[in-house]
């Protein structure tokens, strides 16, 4: 948006005035700051400077074309200022044939003068005149102000197609600027110029909630549309902190873990070698010699080889308390397979298996051993060994992996985010994939040189 002309603003002043077009009711409300005023009847462009209201422009639009969502003369607060809306423009760009459109509010206050509010499908945006350049490097595609780097988003020119009420500056119907933005959401930085002027504004984004409450509007706000330039990620802000406080989970994992395996017994305390004859001959089960379990509550790993070939054996297992007579019950097959077919060579299944039963008391402790396979397959030998207080490195991965699924979700979904925004701007994808068009040198250059003429 241009600036030029009065940017002052004295007392409230509103004067009823006459359309030398059409003889039409005006209603200037920042008389004195306004430098052109459309009518609403004719929709002829005057010059508010001039005591004649000449007419500087006539041009076409149909009936209730566009209305503005927030009606001219609504009154609302932003920072704290109360403001009044009276004027409303409607700005296309052309992006490979496809019209695009957005909607500016001028707003007005008779001590803190302009500022304008922004709209594009349910987007809104605060904006206001930087009132000093920012740091522009031609080439590098990206400007600085007050320290905050800013990427280039996107270069086109907009030009106006429809406007009502009053304006700052010599509004036309028609009228072409080249316009770029760089962003650092929440906010945007854009520059506008034509050879004779240049104008640097900074918007920050807004919910339409935030608008409707300001201006207390009725009903709902349009509902916003896909990603914004300068939309905040609802996730953006949360991933470093998400991953500082895995980092931090993770570092007191990894200590748990050291601490585990320095202090684990890991002790052999059965290991025993059976033979399982196949041959149906009455009861199969048997139960092993006591063995003792020493020191605290911990785990206790069953492995369980039997030399299969082609062949499988099935094992009901229970370590009983000699004690108490509490029993912990599970079975383990041991099963391999191999042969030849038209891709090769092909093996399945193990030769080892191996449980952890979790939580065990110290005491005296037996197994109940209860072999089963296929009948008449010759005999099978399996060999049984307990470890006492065995480390899992199993449980540290769940651990790990329980940490890193939420925080990888929350870092894809806000990834996404991102590419969907960037997805909308010049590059198609994010600046630091290092894609910044020489385009933007161009109009860097351009906006530097008029800027330093102001």
């Amino acid at each position: 948006m241009s600036t030029s002309g009065p940017a002052s603003a004295g007392m409230p002043h509103v004067k009823s005035l006459n359309c030398p077009g059409c003889g039409a009711s005006l209603t200037v409300r920042s008389f004195g700051n306004a430098v052109t005023i459309i009518c609403n009847s004719c929709h002829s462009i005057l010059d508010a400077q001039d005591p004649k209201l000449k007419i500087l422009q006539t041009f076409k639009a149909k009936a209730n074309e566009d209305p503005p969502l927030i009606p001219l003369g609504s009154r609302g607060t932003i920072r704290g200022v109360a403001y009044e809306a009276i004027g409303f423009q409607r700005r296309t760009i052309q992006v490979e044939g496809i019209s695009y459109s957005w909607h500016e509010y001028v707003l007005f206050n008779p001590i803190k003068g302009f500022r304008y509010l922004t709209e594009y499908d349910g987007h809104w945006n605060d904006v206001s005149i930087l009132r000093s350049l920012p740091d522009l490097s031609p080439g590098e595609g990206s400007l600085k102000y007050l320290g905050e780097t800013y990427n280039h988003f996107q270069t086109a020119n907009a030009a106006t197609s429809f406007v009502l009420g009053e304006f700052p500056w010599q509004v036309r119907v028609g009228e072409t600027v080249q316009v770029s933005d760089y962003v650092s959401p929440p906010r945007v930085i854009s520059g506008e110029g034509t050879r004779k002027e240049a104008t640097w504004s900074m918007g920050e984004y807004m919910a339409g909630r935030e608008v409707w409450k300001a201006f207390n509007l009725g009903g709902q706000p349009p509902a916003a549309i896909g990603v914004y330039e300068n939309q905040p990620s609802p996730l953006g802000a949360n991933v470093k902190g998400v991953w500082t406080l895995l980092g931090v989970f993770l570092a007191a994992l990894l200590a748990m873990a050291v601490g585990f395996y320095s202090v684990a017994r890991d002790e052999e305390v059965f290991d025993q070698t059976y033979m399982f004859d196949t041959t149906p001959k009455g009861e199969a089960s048997f139960v092993t010699d006591t063995f003792q379990l020493k020191g605290r509550t911990s785990d206790v790993e069953l492995t369980t080889s039997a030399q299969v070939d082609n062949n499988w054996i099935y094992i009901n297992y229970a370590l009983i308390n000699q004690d108490t007579g509490h029993a912990y019950d599970f079975g383990r097959e041991v099963s391999y397979y191999h042969g030849y077919d038209s891709d090769g060579s092909w093996t399945e299944g193990s030769r080892e298996n191996r449980v952890v039963v979790p939580s065990v008391p110290p005491g005296n402790y037996y197994l109940r051993i209860e072999p089963e396979s296929d009948p008449h397959r010759g005999t099978i030998t399996y060999t049984v060994t307990l470890k006492r207080d065995v480390p899992q490195a199993s449980f540290f991965g769940i651990a790990i992996l329980a940490l890193l699924l939420p925080a990888g979700i929350l870092t894809w979904r806000s990834l996404n985010f991102e590419h969907l925004r960037w997805a909308e701007s010049d590059y198609g994808k994010a600046p630091d994939d290092g894609s910044l068009l020489s385009s933007v040198e161009n109009i860097a250059g351009s906006f530097k040189s008029s800027g330093d003429k102001e």
